[in-house]
């Protein structure tokens, strides 16, 4: 008796369902008009990276065996019904192999909860002993938008969490690079900037290249997302300050620790919260 009410109940459900929210998986089939609450994407961080290649040399990387990454974006994207197309190399739902050793806000697996988008740019040449980047196409960034844009939201994916492949490896990456436009793309939505009022009132009258003690910074910048210890060499210190002043303060990016970079870090826990 009980397992005829149960299955003249399970028949009911599937009925009042519909085609719509029945989904054929080969041999069975699937209600999917009972969906959790208590579930979450895989991937909240987003992380940009340049390629240091042509697109073709690109392709060829992403979609072999050591390495991928979920989207590529030409340097030109082609228009496709008026429409800027790029490549998408891996399914969101699936783990794509873009981050490497890396860290970001207590994670250490960022492969694992992190979508990579791949723009083809190549990166920097060596001038006079010196790191000179290259810039990135208008059309290349408006099509950056639109991914990225997308990405955020399906995944609901926090400003804080977008982030240069630089912020998450300093010790051994620099792209996106300086000439990245982090403050246009969070003007349009896209990623964490601070609030110019209050880095000024973090500043407090000081001069913004006015040296402020190292290990102070260091520790606001643990405190936002960064990985930084008390074993790391003074260059490597000096490698997670350029980073972060690669990203928000990318008109000198020495890794010096000074009063604007200080402030800025300030604005920023004080606009996003501790990681």
């Amino acid at each position: 008796m009980r397992k005829g009410l149960w299955l003249l109940l399970t028949l009911l459900l599937v009925g009042c369902a519909g085609e719509k929210g029945v989904v054929e998986r080969g041999d069975y089939r699937v209600d999917t008009t009972h969906p959790a609450q208590n579930a979450y994407s895989r991937a909240r961080i987003l992380v940009i990276h340049y390629t240091a290649d042509g697109f073709a040399s690109s392709l060829a990387t992403l979609v072999g065996r050591d390495v991928s990454a979920h989207y590529l974006i030409p340097e030109a994207p082609p228009e496709h019904g008026g429409k800027p197309l790029v490549w998408e190399l891996v399914a969101e739902d699936k783990l794509a192999w873009h981050a490497g050793v890396s860290y970001w806000r207590g994670s250490t697996r960022i492969n694992d909860v992190s979508i990579g988008i791949e723009l083809e740019n190549p990166g920097y040449s060596m001038v006079g002993g010196e790191k000179r980047f290259y810039p990135f196409a208008d059309a290349q960034i408006q099509a950056l938008e639109r991914v990225a844009r997308d990405v955020i939201r399906r995944n609901g994916i926090a400003p804080q969490n977008v982030v240069a492949h630089s912020d998450i490896a300093p010790q051994r990456k620099d792209d996106p690079g300086p000439l990245f436009p982090w403050k246009a793309l969070a003007q349009a939505g896209i990623g964490a900037w601070p609030d110019p009022a209050r880095v000024v009132f973090y500043l407090n009258g000081r001069t913004p290249t006015q040296p402020v003690e190292q290990a102070s910074l260091l520790d606001l910048l643990a405190r936002y997302g960064y990985e930084v210890s008390a074993q790391m060499t003074a260059r490597q210190k000096q490698r997670v300050i350029a980073a972060f002043q690669m990203h928000f303060r990318p008109a000198r990016y020495d890794g010096v620790a000074d009063a604007q970079t200080q402030a800025i870090a300030e604005a920023l826990l004080e606009k996003y919260g501790q990681g």
